[in-house]
């Protein structure tokens, strides 16, 4: 039995002096009440100011607040009331079994009402709505103002910490308004019976207070100096020992027996202001002279610490107390007068308060005006456009499945529906866990290293992110498994995944959701005819697939013994599948927490609930933002990341794409844009920053001055993409609810499809794709698509991309989409491209390699609006590799996607050509 535990057997409970945000999301308070260590929390203006001005914890939560048009003591009361709701339902069951004897937490009334009655008890009832837990107590200072509001807090059935208790006639009144309240409630027919209280008496401070005043004798030397060397360190306690005498006597009283056959609880004295401020005393003085039946004691961290290291337990308070009726005494003869001394601490306690409290809210105003700054000019955009969400009930509206949000058309709204499983991800994937910890350790256990996945899109994003952004961790104390991902026809990316590892070391995750991908289709016969060659029939045991149940991919798993068949969710469309076993598996190959994961992305998901308020609730927040940027003309949103969160935006680009690109209308990602001077931007820009290190943070600072807006959201390490997976895929779904479109369809994507198809098939039937007239050619590369003025003067590809810039409009976009091989020199080379077109234009610009774009982008460049120039680059392949029992190449089929895909933007009327490089190389075109 521990130190702890013996002080509890003697009838003190041990109170928690403490709570911030950090201590309920990394687990340390819970873990501290399984332990039995502490059985209740209190709170005050000065925890909460060291709490929220003196760390960053409360920023994420803050922003959306301040971004919404709310007050510094409105966020005040909102972080205030998560942490105390939060901390109250780790408490619930200790309530609960302990029939309310503990398990309460505390939380004050504004210091600022101090010496307001009715302020003081409008408030109690305002904090006890708001919070709406039974195991909550409102903390009540003991000012002549305040007694009458304990009474009546009392009888209207809140729970109360009297507070800033320093002397025995102001506890007596406490103990008598705590009683009167009781009478009150049983005249007006209420039951007592569930009524608690205790009355925290400080006790620390008024030793440093006597000390000081006794020390000043002391230094003068004279013959009472020795008196008053004795009793330095003795007021307190016997201070606090008189009251406890106190307690005992009028608790034995009639009054209270008569209320106690009613149900009537006794209110526990509960020592306050413990820790030990003089280091000459012993660091757990105000614990161990202070235990007795029937008690509460509220440590600090640094004397919980001290008391579970070497505190003592034994029982020190009691009825007797002619010793500390002689030290009060003894300092009345000193010219010490403990009615002074415990007034003017009352005085100082509520002016330390408040002006803690003052302090708060200036700190969070900083913090406000800050966030404020993120918005730029679009400052003034959220608060009357959240207003009109809240009215609107939009996120109670997404939680019933009201499709209505997004379309009038039946079929798209029966579509919908089937397509808002992600709502609840978070939690229902929980029950993967354990079986997919247990398939990644036995694919390791048989020797595999390595994990190749091949797919597009929602199946194969995802992943990527996961892979780029965690790496490789361990799964049972070894190596987990090295993924790749595989989602690009191009034969050279095909040659270089084949040649990624042994095959004997490689299991092959064949993801589809539909089952019937045709990139995915061609990847795994080409895997399978290589691990069939070498491992026979061992083959199967190297796959895994993940795809909705019966589709063929999953009758193609079973036929062929795969080592598993992963059913995907059919409630969740691809671009919303990252917390499914479409983005989980991987995740746990990688030897992820995906405990860790999941739990961060169900506490955004809390956030996001239909009981959050509006203002609070980060994903309708950031979703009306982006929706109505868009509508203001900013919606080319431009995503910058820092290490190790580079990658995001590619995820992140396919949800915002796929999802709002369509009618004419779009919100268009800029992901992976080289950086140039701040000036260069257009007013069609909204940034966002994912920060880690802060190494973008002067960059950041340059867009602002500029005048733009940038979003900064602080992610502290990888597993914050659990809650920043949740965040965005409701901010998208509220973006395009704000837009007026389908946010779950993809009505442009299925012709590219067919074009594609057509070509494969006529390439079957005749041997040859019909590429087209050339516009333009020399030895260098062919141009196809939209004809240019003044083409035929054209010496040289760069004069022929020139003339293609000149169509550019104000806030058109120039999308790059490369049929090319994507790896580090390549991309170096496009996205130089990328900057010389940016710098001369001024127009946002993106880069895609194909196929890989269509299943992200592609969506958005046909259906989104028509502000953008289409510069498609394809190649000649110089070493094909054939896909076994499809009578084509992979060259042929990324060629058939980029003629299917040009094909699909000139029907549109795009702004559309295709540089053909045939001898020549990307580096000739900057």
């Amino acid at each position: 039995m521990n130190r702890v535990h013996q002080l509890h057997q003697l009838g003190q409970s041990l109170w928690y002096d403490n709570i911030q945000r950090s201590l309920l999301e990394n687990g340390k308070l819970a873990q501290f009440i399984e332990q039995g260590l502490i059985r209740g929390v209190t709170s005050n203006p000065s925890i909460f100011h060291n709490a929220i001005a003196r760390s960053n914890d409360y920023d994420a939560a803050l922003k959306p607040m301040a971004w919404s048009g709310w007050s510094a003591e409105q966020i005040f009361t909102q972080l205030a009331i998560e942490d105390i709701q939060a901390a109250a339902d780790l408490f619930r069951s200790l309530y609960e079994e302990s029939n309310a004897a503990d398990g309460f937490v505390s939380l004050e009334v504004n210091p600022l009402l101090a010496n307001d009655t009715s302020g003081t008890v409008a408030e109690a009832k305002r904090l006890w709505s708001l919070v709406n837990r039974p195991n909550l107590m409102i903390k009540i200072p003991a000012t002549p103002e305040g007694i009458p509001a304990i009474r009546q807090s009392i009888a209207e059935g809140i729970n109360v910490n009297v507070t800033l208790i320093f002397s025995l006639t102001r506890y007596a009144q406490v103990i008598d308004a705590y009683l009167s309240g009781l009478e009150d409630r049983l005249a007006n027919g209420l039951p007592i019976d569930r009524i608690a209280s205790v009355a925290s008496f400080f006790v620390s401070r008024v030793d440093t207070k006597v000390d000081q005043l006794l020390n000043e004798i002391i230094q003068k030397e004279e013959s009472n100096a020795a008196l008053a060397q004795s009793l330095l360190g003795k007021a307190a306690i016997a201070n606090a020992r008189l009251a406890y005498a106190l307690f005992l006597e009028k608790f034995s009283e009639q009054r209270f027996i008569s209320l106690r056959e009613k149900g009537a609880r006794t209110q526990r004295p509960l020592w306050a202001s413990t820790s030990t401020k003089n280091p000459a005393y012993r660091d757990v003085i105000y614990v161990e002279e202070l235990i007795g039946p029937d008690t509460v004691n509220t440590v600090p961290p640094q004397t919980l610490e001290a008391f579970t290291d070497h505190g003592k337990a034994q029982i020190k308070l009691g009825a007797d107390v002619q010793a500390e009726q002689k030290v009060i005494q003894q300092l009345e003869q000193l010219g010490i007068s403990m009615d002074r001394v415990t007034y003017e601490l009352e005085i100082e306690g509520v002016k330390a308060f408040a002006d803690a409290f003052t302090a708060l809210q200036q700190a969070i105003e900083k913090r406000l005006q800050a966030a404020l700054e993120e918005l730029g000019p679009l400052r003034g955009i959220l608060p009357t456009a959240l207003q009109r969400q809240e009215q609107e009930q939009v996120i109670q509206r997404i939680f019933e499945l009201d499709a209505s949000l997004w379309t009038d058309n039946p079929k798209g709204q029966a579509e919908i529906r089937q397509r808002l499983g992600w709502l609840h991800s978070p939690k229902n994937s929980r029950n993967l866990i354990e079986d997919y910890r247990q398939l990644s350790e036995s694919c390791r256990k048989d020797g595999l290293t390595h994990a190749l996945l091949l797919g597009m899109g929602g199946s194969s994003l995802a992943p990527e992110v996961l892979r780029l952004t965690f790496g490789v961790g361990k799964l049972a104390e070894v190596d987990a498994l090295d993924l790749a991902i595989l989602d690009s026809t191009d034969p050279q990316q095909v040659q270089e995944a084949a040649r990624r590892a042994p095959i004997e070391q490689t299991l092959f995750i064949v993801s589809s959701k539909s089952g019937t991908t045709s990139e995915v289709n061609a990847f795994f016969d080409y895997f399978w005819h290589l691990a069939a060659d070498r491992l026979g029939e061992k083959a199967a045991a190297h796959f895994v697939a993940i795809t909705d149940p019966g589709t063929p991919l999953e009758k193609l798993a079973r036929e062929r013994g795969f080592r598993a068949m992963l059913p995907g969710i059919p409630q969740v469309g691809g671009r919303y599948s990252a917390l499914t076993p479409f983005g989980l598996f991987p995740a746990a190959l990688l030897g992820m927490n995906l405990e860790t994961l999941l739990q961060r992305a169900e506490r955004m998901m809390t956030q996001c609930l239909p009981n959050t308020p509006a203002a609070r609730n980060p994903g309708l927040v950031l979703g009306t933002l982006l929706g109505e940027a868009a509508l203001e003309g900013r919606d080319k949103l431009t995503i910058l990341a820092e290490p190790p969160f580079e990658s995001f935006g590619s995820w992140l680009e396919q949800l915002i794409a796929e999802s709002t690109g369509k009618e004419g209308r779009g919100i268009i990602p800029i992901d992976l844009e080289p950086p140039v001077s701040v000036d260069r931007y257009g007013d069609d820009r909204l940034f966002v920053c994912f920060r880690s290190s802060g190494s973008l943070d002067e960059r950041v600072t340059a867009l602002r001055q500029a005048g733009q807006p940038v979003l900064v959201f602080d992610l502290k390490d990888v597993y914050e993409l659990g809650a920043e997976f949740y965040r965005w895929e409701m901010a998208i779904a509220v973006a395009s609810a704000v837009l007026g479109i389908n946010g779950f369809d993809q009505p442009d994507v299925q012709d590219n499809k067919d074009r594609t198809a057509q070509k494969i098939a006529e390439y079957r039937r005749i041997g040859v794709l019909d590429e087209g007239q050339p516009l333009w050619e020399s030895n260098q590369c062919k141009i196809f698509g939209k004809v240019l003025e003044d083409l035929s003067n054209a010496s040289h590809p760069r004069e022929i991309i020139q003339l293609f810039l000149n169509q550019a409009r104000k806030d058109d976009y120039i999308a790059i989409n490369a049929y090319l091989p994507r790896n580090p020199e390549t991309t170096q080379a496009l996205q130089q491209l990328r900057r010389s077109i940016l710098e001369k234009t001024g127009c946002a610009t993106t880069l895609g390699f194909g196929p890989r774009f269509l299943h992200s982008t592609g969506q958005l460049h046909k259906g989104g609006p028509d502000r953008a120039l289409f510069l498609q680059i394809t190649r000649e392949i110089s070493e094909d590799v054939v896909i076994p029992g499809q009578g084509i190449t992979f060259g042929i089929m990324e060629r058939a996607q980029a003629l299917g895909d040009l094909e699909a933007l000139l029907a549109r009327q795009r702004r559309v050509i295709r540089l053909h490089l045939t001898t020549g190389q990307v580096q000739d075109l900057i």
